[in-house]
């Protein structure tokens, strides 16, 4: 479980994040949308401990993690870009991560096949397609078995193929308990994978609720439609 309390954030005069509270449990995907500039990169950030709120907390089962960093080895991330050294190969990068973690290499053989990186692993970073450096990100960032999985438009540059794959690990690791938060511009993919939705405009939360209760309280059958008509509104009022 982890747990937003009034979180707080800056960066000059702009107010980024204006008392966010809210609540991302176990065993379900959250996702967390809105426009550009909403806020949903500095709650990322946050949660991984990349940004310093000036106000607030972040607990994870009930303990602040702020100040904290042995709780990042929980953490799976997968950024919406992933830069990895393009002088190195696949298998040199994986080499270097679990140095890093100062873990005895143990290829993930099971996950590898599922993202089709098994002829791959030779290649340097630099000689591979957008979609395959993207696979290496979500191999990355699910190879150490996470409690916490962070997808950030993770199906970006991924065929439709290897997205459908990805999804359905995704969703397999759910069904495992783990906490999962996702963010997606692709409304479609929002409502076939998440449970639970956060919107945000401009530093605040517009709705915290099921995405069958948005679509309810909205009155609609698409969510895209039901965001829209949120963004809509809420604009006419500011």
């Amino acid at each position: 479980m982890i747990t937003i309390k009034q979180l707080e954030k800056k960066f000059g005069k702009f107010d980024v994040l204006k008392g966010i509270s809210f609540d991302v449990e176990p065993g379900k995907i959250t996702a967390i949308v809105g426009p550009n500039g909403s806020g949903k990169t500095t709650i990322i950030k946050t949660i991984l401990g990349l940004v310093k709120p000036d106000d607030g907390d972040i607990l994870i089962n009930d303990k602040s993690v702020l100040g904290d960093f042995l709780y990042r080895k929980d953490i799976g991330y997968m950024p919406q870009t992933a830069s990895f050294p393009e002088n190195l190969s696949v298998k040199e990068v994986i080499k270097m991560i679990y140095d890093l973690r100062n873990s005895r290499m143990d290829l993930n053989e099971s996950l590898i096949n599922k993202l089709n990186l098994s002829s791959e692993l030779g290649k340097q970073i630099k000689n591979l397609s957008g979609g395959n450096k993207q696979k290496v990100s979500a191999l990355i960032s699910l190879m150490f078995d996470p409690s916490i999985i962070i997808l950030d438009e993770p199906t970006a540059g991924l065929d439709p193929v290897a997205s459908s794959h990805f999804k359905e690990i995704i969703l397999t690791e759910k069904k495992k308990g783990k906490t999962i938060i996702l963010t997606s511009h692709i409304m479609s993919e929002i409502e076939e994978m998440a449970d639970h939705i956060i919107f945000l405009l401009e530093g605040k939360i517009c709705f915290d609720g099921s995405i069958l209760s948005l679509l309810t309280y909205k009155g609609e059958s698409k969510l895209e439609k039901a965001i829209a008509n949120m963004m809509s509104e809420v604009t006419k009022w500011n």
